[in-house]
């Protein structure tokens, strides 16, 4: 039996990392992909994206652009303009291996009528030589995350069924575990393939993990389409935001009782308030490499953390408030 035609799609909004995607893609052994569309994202496009990179398959390469509307909309995007039974999305700072194409196309095969999607296996190369960062141990996590479009494969019929990406989701972060929750609900399978997906370590400064925080808008987002119970279903962990918000309650706590005077009750809560930041550090410093500059991070973000996720959370419950669940929320 032939592997089934499939079509690939990559967001971007310029990287570097992009050249190393598609020179991956093109060296991998097996079926070649019918296409390939280069998603630019850039809000303002400052250059040609190095396409010429995918070598031998320059010449299925198409590029549309999509200025800035996030990675949600790329891709719809790249749905759009592609007619392959079955489109794989790959980020651009992903490198598949030199047997993906062949075991994609195991993975293909092997899916049955109600198969809506599988889903590449992701490995983080870390350090061998030293403890990881709080910022590679969070990309890490990638490995065990499910449906995560770093490398996923959906049937085109079921991403069309289904409407596509939810462009609401403006950030490269629940915009997978919404469409995965839409098509399981629509009674299509999802499962694991065979095929490896490597996903190196971008680099990033040291504030990084506060404008991580912007996700916590996503997840109110999340809430009002899926309930509440929406982790559970789509195997997303549940993150850190009730301590975050007893943290951040408890330093306004403390600075309002100081205001009306009442100097005990506010030396409580700010006791309360250094215990619950400490913990949250010690969390994040302890299983990493604890070098002076880690350390230092760790110890600044930790305190900053609450306050910024409590702010973020705020500002989902009123951008969102009118958002319904959607059919199949519990």
């Amino acid at each position: 039996m032939s592997a089934p035609e499939y079509a690939v799609v990559v967001p971007t909004v310029g990287r570097p990392c992009l050249a190393d995607c598609l020179r991956a893609l093109d060296s991998a052994a097996g079926p070649r992909p019918a296409e390939v569309v280069v998603v630019d994202d850039r809000p303002a496009p400052d250059g040609a994206l190095p396409v010429e990179a995918a070598g031998g398959l320059h010449d299925r390469v198409r590029t549309v652009s999509t200025g800035g509307r996030g990675p949600a909309a790329a891709r719809n995007a790249g749905l759009r303009s592609v007619t392959a039974p079955w489109v794989v999305f790959l980020d651009d700072d992903v490198q598949v291996l030199p047997d993906w194409a062949d075991r994609l196309a195991g993975d293909l095969a092997a899916a049955d009528a109600r198969t809506g999607g599988v889903q590449g296996r992701l490995t983080v190369p870390l350090p061998v030589d030293r403890r990881p960062t709080d910022w590679e141990r969070g990309t890490a996590g990638l490995e065990q995350a499910a449906w995560a479009t770093a490398d996923m494969a959906y049937r085109a019929t079921a991403l069309k069924e289904v409407g596509g990406f939810d462009e609401r989701f403006r950030r490269a972060f629940r915009e997978d575990a919404d469409l995965a929750l839409r098509v399981l609900d629509a009674g299509w399978a999802l499962r694991r393939g065979d095929r490896v997906t490597r996903h190196p370590v971008r680099p990033a400064d040291r504030w990084v993990s506060l404008r991580a925080q912007r996700g916590n808008a996503d997840d109110v987002l999340m809430n009002r389409l899926h309930g509440t119970d929406w982790w559970i279903r789509a195997r997303a962990p549940r993150g850190r935001l009730p301590a975050h918000l007893a943290v951040t309650g408890l330093a306004l706590a403390s600075a309002l009782c100081a205001a009306a005077g009442r100097r005990r009750a506010s030396a409580v809560a700010g006791a309360l308030w250094a215990l619950g930041t400490a913990e949250f550090a010690a969390a994040r410093i302890t299983p990493g490499p604890r070098t002076r500059d880690e350390v230092l991070t760790m110890a600044v973000t930790s305190a900053a953390i609450p306050p910024l996720a409590a702010g973020h959370w705020l500002k989902g419950l009123v951008r969102h408030r009118s958002v319904r669940s959607r059919g199949g929320a519990r």
